[in-house]
């Protein structure tokens, strides 16, 4: 008990230390503090974000149902192409129609197919314009593959669909662009020239794929291809099985279908493409780990920074308390007792700036969350672990300074002047 009660007494007087050379080193210690404040600062940021795209994408993934995937004209992550046939065939693959669409949602075990095109357009609403902003083409029903939430207002039905209706659909963004009252449920809306009438405002979680904070229109797929320009290859399919039907059966069918339609021979590759949700994760997971990488490497930097001024301003309070210490050891003090108290000192120096950090990214993280869909949030685990490694690199770069007191030879420490 009486080892544990030094420990913690040893702890204690370490931290006030450590607080008094903060207080008396002002710029030593807050070049020292900054640096570890930004590499935590940058954690905690980066940490946040993904942590709120990662909602995202799942809040997508599970609104879109398990067993739903995707058919396209072009390949999820298009590979170097250098224009030759055989490293981007798919150039000359027929566009995805919504005959297609027709004859997949007719194959036994589909229970919806959804078409949809991506354009953009010129959009103006009395005095105030976007000269371009995203246009989404849907088929009604999206509702259902799509995450998000319409409110007030509704969405498109199929009739509205086939006749081509001029109506629409505006996200959070548009309204706080081109409605500064907010009123924007039963405006119109020009979309290139063209008229529409806004039926609902739509509400949608911000993802890597989609981070929601741009202006963007919602209109019916056939409204969209007789009245807006758009590449007929850009149009692709969302297929949702019936509950219990695997997707890898579903799957089968839905190709056999469509190679069926295109009288493809069964020598000849398919000349679309079908992925199910895993091949957005991979692909999710290797930008995120791009994110992860970079905040690595900055804070790794700012760490560094932070060691380097741990060191130099531990070595000046060695210097400063060499009669200090040749006291303590006369008065029986041991080095395990001085390595301690310098090592608690050093990491209660970075440990200022880890909280210091930690306090700027939840600030930044909160702004992020307020003024952006991207539902930031800092984990939990996030927080330990800058404490952590703030504490870590202060031992570590606390360590040769500690050292360097506790081999002071108290005879000649105590003659130091």
């Amino acid at each position: 008990m009486s080892r544990l009660r030094a420990r913690a007494l040893g702890i204690f007087e370490g931290g006030r230390i450590a607080l008094d050379a903060i207080r008396a080193n002002k710029v030593r210690a807050g070049l020292t503090v900054l640096g570890i404040a930004v590499g935590v600062f940058v954690v905690t940021v980066m940490s946040a974000a993904v942590h709120g795209i990662d909602a995202g994408v799942e809040a997508g993934l599970a609104a879109a149902g398990p067993t739903t995937f995707y058919v396209t004209h072009f390949p999820m992550q298009v590979p170097s192409c250098n224009g030759a046939d055989d490293s981007c065939p798919w150039r000359h693959f027929p566009p995805l129609t919504t005959t297609d669409a027709a004859r997949l949602r007719a194959v036994p075990g589909i229970a919806e197919v959804i078409a949809h095109a991506r354009t953009s357009a010129a959009v103006k609403v009395a005095d105030r314009s976007l000269s371009s902003a995203p246009v989404e083409s849907y088929t009604a029903g999206w509702t259902d593959v799509v995450g998000g939430t319409i409110d007030p207002g509704r969405t498109f039905t199929q009739r509205e669909n086939a006749m081509a209706a001029h109506v629409a659909l505006v996200n959070d963004a548009l309204v706080k662009s081109l409605f500064p009252s907010g009123a924007a449920m039963g405006a119109t809306i020009t979309l290139d020239h063209v008229p529409y009438t806004i039926i609902g405002i739509y509400h949608n979680t911000g993802n890597l794929f989609d981070p929601g904070d741009d202006p963007k229109v919602i209109v019916p797929y056939e409204s969209g291809r007789q009245t807006l320009a758009f590449d007929p290859a850009d149009l692709d399919l969302t297929v949702k099985p019936v509950s219990d039907v695997p997707q890898s059966v579903a799957m089968d069918r839905v190709t056999a279908a469509l190679r069926g339609g295109r009288h493809l021979h069964p020598a000849v590759d398919n000349t679309f493409f079908i992925f199910g949700k895993e091949k957005l994760i991979e692909v999710y997971d290797k930008t995120v780990l791009v994110f992860f990488l970079v905040m690595i490497v900055l804070s790794a930097i700012g760490l560094t920074v932070g060691g380097v001024g741990v060191i130099a301003i531990m070595l000046i309070s060695v210097t400063e308390r060499t009669r200090e210490i040749g006291i303590r050891k006369a008065l029986g003090a041991t080095r395990g007792t001085i390595l301690w108290q310098f090592l608690v000192e050093a990491a209660t120096l970075t440990s200022v700036g880890a909280v210091i950090g930690l306090a700027a990214g939840a600030l930044v993280s909160w702004a992020i969350r307020a003024l952006t869909p991207v539902a930031t949030s800092i984990p939990p685990l996030a927080i330990v672990a800058s404490l952590l490694v703030s504490a870590f690199t202060g031992i570590l770069f606390g360590l040769l300074p500690a050292i360097r007191a506790a081999r002071l030879d108290p005879v000649a420490a105590l003659r130091y002047e």
